[in-house]
């Protein structure tokens, strides 16, 4: 018992005990960081929030006389200093050998400015005589904004500005969207993109004139996250659609396409489908042309159900580990059938696949990352024709003619690291020059194949 009193009274007296504050001008605060920046931001959609610690190494705690914007009520940033809004908090008080936490963020008004533009303010720590600055900056972007837009007849966009899709855009049945060259269309976490009529996107080969999908976060580390938004959704009554040198990247699902269409639904010219958390392309009993195209780095890459019809010509599917998705299944997965409820339903399929690549990581989490399954006696064709694969095993489900190789493509650069993927080929690749001719006469850089023998994959060496 005496142990016990003991014990209680330590620790009424620490409880009790008043921290010493000191007021020398030689006690010094220090900031984790000297200045702030953010990302391109998005005019009136205001940005994520970024901390700044303020740091007291001292023994004796230091209380902070004020921590202000310089510019006032009327700065485009905002403060939030240990639960306490600003624009000026006073009194906070740092302990001994701790810290607090400074939240900012920015919302930026729009103005008559085409291309970003710069705001700036201040954060004044002021303490015990002294005074530490903490600079700030945002580069604000003008954009057209669609909320909750349907397009309901003939529409074109141009690149004066970039588009936000807030809540939905639609583009309703019979109507026409047209995306002329170099627009970057950004569009929110919760913002399905979808197309009930027709998408026509005339990008060019230029990195400066291609047509980009992507979120609308641009700040670190959002700007790279897979399934940043739904992805481009069309529908069964959509047809004729037709992507010219698109990039669609950080998708939940780059591109969804149910049900087939008159002609052929979706044809992909030189597109690039990049980092999509579930699957690059999702095509359920549809219609599909690639040419030219990339799929990099998605959960699945292509995933077809339910059968369809569908012709690759120099296509790379590729997939490799990084900090946002891990390479555990296989890149490339077909069937004539699905099952819902238990019900197991089949159609048709055709499909076609020449001077194509398909290659993940090696480490022996995939092996086979090509397959293709077949349910019933619904007619079934899939062919490949000169591909460089990693398949270890034949498939009896598919007919392989010409080049079937199975060898590291050599892909110029991969740094899954600092996530940077160069696809097309090195000197010495086993890709080049195995293909057949197929009048592709150039390559996803808009580079010219040869009328001789074309390298597989969608990138000539040149």
């Amino acid at each position: 018992m005496k142990s016990l009193a003991v014990l209680c009274a330590l620790i009424l007296f620490f409880a009790c005990r008043k921290e010493s504050f000191t007021t020398s001008q030689d006690a010094l605060l220090r900031t984790s960081v000297d200045s702030l920046h953010f990302d391109t931001v998005f005019t009136t959609t205001g940005s994520t929030s970024q901390f700044i610690k303020i740091i007291n190494d001292n023994d004796q705690a230091i209380r902070i006389a004020s921590v202000r914007l310089g510019g006032g009520a009327a700065s485009p940033f905002r403060i939030n200093v240990d639960g306490i809004p600003g624009p000026e908090v006073t009194g906070a008080e740092v302990g001994a050998n701790d810290s607090i936490y400074i939240y900012v963020t920015v919302s930026i008004d729009p103005n008559a400015a085409s291309l970003p533009f710069i705001v700036q303010d201040s954060i004044q720590i002021s303490y015990n005589g002294n005074t530490r600055y903490v600079q700030l900056d945002a580069y604000g972007q003008n954009a057209n904004f669609m909320r909750d837009r349907t397009i309901t007849g003939s529409e074109t966009w141009n690149n004066n500005l970039p588009y936000v899709i807030l809540g939905h855009l639609t583009i309703d049945t019979n109507a026409t969207l047209t995306i002329n060259k170099s627009v970057q269309v950004h569009i929110h976490g919760d913002a399905p993109f979808i197309v009930h009529g027709t998408l026509l996107v005339n990008g060019e080969h230029y990195d400066s004139t291609r047509v980009v999908f992507t979120g609308d976060r641009l700040d670190e580390p959002y700007r790279d996250f897979p399934a940043s938004y739904p992805g481009l959704i069309f529908s069964s009554a959509s047809k004729n659609n037709v992507l010219n040198y698109a990039v669609i990247k950080n998708a939940y699902q780059g591109i969804l396409a149910i049900d087939p269409s008159p002609g052929t639904k979706i044809t992909l010219n030189e597109t690039i489908i990049e980092n999509a958390y579930d699957a690059g392309i999702l095509g359920v009993n549809t219609s599909i042309t690639a040419r030219n195209v990339l799929i990099s780095n998605c959960g699945t890459n292509i995933f077809i159900l339910k059968g369809g019809t569908y012709n690759f010509t120099h296509c790379t599917v590729a997939a490799f580990s990084n900090a946002f998705i891990q390479h555990r299944d296989p890149l490339f997965v077909m069937t004539n059938y699905i099952r819902q409820g238990g019900v197991l339903t089949t159609s048709p399929l055709n499909a076609t696949f020449t001077n194509c690549i398909f290659w993940g990581e090696s480490g022996g989490i995939v092996e086979e990352e090509v397959v293709v399954a077949r349910e019933g006696s619904d007619p079934f064709a899939v062919n490949f024709s000169n591909v460089l694969w990693r398949l270890p095993n034949a498939l009896a489900a598919l007919n392989v003619s010409g080049n079937d190789i199975r060898l590291d493509p050599q892909f110029d650069s991969i740094n899954t690291g600092s996530r940077f993927y160069d696809f097309r080929l090195r000197a010495g690749s086993p890709a080049i020059d195995k293909g057949s001719n197929t009048g592709v006469s150039s390559d996803l850089d808009g580079a010219p194949r040869p009328t001789g023998l074309p390298d597989l994959g969608a990138y000539e060496r040149q």
